[in-house]
């Protein structure tokens, strides 16, 4: 629709090409093609413990801040769960706990 040509981040969909240090770095320093450096540095993502739906709020309100309209800021922060980083969570299976609640598991 209105993406950039390009790869983008596979955690939070920036376009790679925006990214200021050209993207994240892997474990031995090379850049990576998959992440950008807000996502990924040296090997790890920088907020490991951040869930596809928060993430998807994060990119919305970084939209936003960039003076994107509300509805473009929307389309675009709604395709986050679509990304690889994210599909793997989406896979795991829920499990029923103890309490008979389901959890997420993994």
């Amino acid at each position: 629709m209105f993406r950039p040509k390009g790869p983008a981040c596979q955690s939070c969909g920036m376009p790679l090409s925006r990214d200021p240090r050209g993207g994240g770095t892997n474990a031995d320093g090379s850049l990576s093609s998959e992440y950008c450096s807000h996502c990924y540095q040296k090997g790890v993502f920088t907020q490991p413990d951040i869930t596809a739906a928060e993430m998807t709020t994060l990119v919305e309100g970084k939209l936003r801040s960039m003076h994107f309209p509300g509805f473009l800021a929307r389309r675009f922060a709604k395709d986050v769960p679509t990304l690889r980083r994210w599909r793997k969570q989406a896979a795991r299976p829920a499990v029923a706990t103890s309490r008979g609640d389901e959890a997420r598991a993994g």
